[in-house]
């Protein structure tokens, strides 16, 4: 991994992992069999030191993740815009892993991690709709192998 080159912006691990765990989404990036880049935001709970969310089956996402299940993941928070200092103040995290599709009771506890997280007043019917859907859902983890925190307030 390369060193941040910002030193004085860069935030302890307890803290990166703070931001990853309280981010409203998080943009996910892949590469493509043919090299390039794709970005795509997506919802997400942080769990057990790994980033789990839900998507299709099938899917450009899928497909570069099968090609080359390398990911970076990203987190913005707290942004503000400053006019006057001509900044932005900000708060982030950045994680690299391997990206795999996980089955049985990791996936149902993933799915449910993500309903307490996005749908906490509606648990029993997201609980039908897991019964229902979650066969059909694909639910993907990113085992982190580094993650980096960086923060201008």
């Amino acid at each position: 991994m390369k060193t941040m080159r910002r030193k004085d912006r860069e935030t302890p691990r307890l803290e990166a992992e703070a931001i990853l765990a309280a981010g409203a989404y998080g943009v996910l990036s892949t590469v493509g069999e043919d090299g390039q880049p794709y970005g795509v935001p997506v919802s997400y709970t942080y769990k057990n030191n790994c980033i789990y969310f839900h998507c299709a089956a099938v899917g450009h996402k899928i497909e570069n993740i099968q090609n080359n299940p390398r990911v970076s993941f990203c987190v913005v928070g707290n942004t503000r815009v400053m006019p006057a200092e001509r900044t932005v103040k900000y708060e982030s995290a950045i994680v690299f892993g391997v990206a795999s599709a996980v089955q049985g009771p990791e996936k149902d506890d993933a799915l449910l991690a993500l309903l307490k997280k996005y749908s906490a007043e509606h648990i029993e019917e997201g609980k039908t709709v897991i019964s229902e859907k979650g066969k059909t859902t694909t639910v993907i983890k990113i085992e982190i192998n580094h993650i980096s925190g960086k923060a201008q307030r």
